[in-house]
């Protein structure tokens, strides 16, 4: 009889255990869900994007409310990338702009922005950065983070001049100019 108690109890304590790790992984999910949920609310308020899809895609591409403020850097950078390099003057002339637009030395956002200097993000971060610039673009009344549409076109024309050409002639390569006129494209037909 003593073997049967000695098993039940065993039994016992091991379902309890088992009850107490699932309530345990419950709470790490409902805990999880509630921050990610918090943290689209914040891209939400600082994008004006109300598209749970466009959300959930800014945060598979890392954006969070520290570094949302980036997103319209993203054709600048691609610009700066055009040639399979960033230039010294490209790197300065993109700080410049990211401190007038309020990125500050030190911050999640400027230490982003630093590593896309440092290593060219992935052609899809291009790709879909942009399109949610679009979305954002599209939003009525609310120009993301400060920015319209011909304001990203003039920042990329900038960057793209940056490097200047030899002696001063073609400023823009073809890849530049090439890429201008794409982003321009993209950027401009979602702004109407």
């Amino acid at each position: 009889m003593a073997d049967h108690d000695a098993f039940q109890d065993r039994g016992r304590a091991l379902e309890e255990e088992y009850f107490r790790k699932k309530n345990r992984e419950l709470v790490e999910k409902m805990q999880r869900d509630a921050a990610d949920e918090q943290a689209r609310q914040a891209l939400q308020a600082k994008t004006g994007l109300t598209d749970p899809e466009s959300l959930r895609e800014l945060q598979s591409l890392g954006f969070s409310a520290d570094t949302v403020t980036l997103l319209p850097f993203v054709p600048v950078v691609r610009v700066a990338w055009a040639e399979g390099g960033v230039t010294d003057a490209e790197r300065q002339a993109i700080t410049k702009l990211a401190r007038a637009r309020g990125i500050d030395a030190g911050t999640p956002a400027d230490r982003q922005l630093s590593e896309w200097l440092a290593r060219c993000p992935e052609e899809h971060v291009f790709t879909r950065a942009t399109h949610l610039i679009g979305a954002m673009l599209d939003v009525p009344g609310q120009a993301p983070v400060g920015v319209t549409a011909d304001n990203l076109v003039k920042d990329c024309e900038n960057i793209a001049a940056a490097s200047g050409g030899l002696f001063g002639l073609r400023k823009v390569s073809d890849d530049e100019r090439a890429l201008l006129h794409s982003i321009a494209a993209a950027l401009k037909s979602r702004a109407k």
